[in-house]
């Protein structure tokens, strides 16, 4: 995209918003695929099974405590 000069805020606030037609979804896929190379997901393997939702919540805590 070229540069533009403006003379005053009133002129620039009257320009045209100047964008790319056509590929914002994407150009979102590519971001979200950056930020996944950036943090990817961590899970633990194998299914879980609690007695109850207390259980469940400290399971949930240490793994988040251990993913730093």
């Amino acid at each position: 995209m070229p540069v533009e000069k403006f003379r005053s805020g009133e002129e620039m606030n009257a320009a045209p918003v100047r964008a790319r037609s056509g590929d914002s979804f994407e150009r979102f896929v590519r971001l979200c695929a950056r930020y996944w190379r950036i943090h990817p997901r961590k899970y633990p393997r194998g299914v879980f099974k609690f007695r109850s939702i207390e259980e469940a919540q400290a399971a949930r805590e240490r793994v988040a405590a251990s993913q730093g």
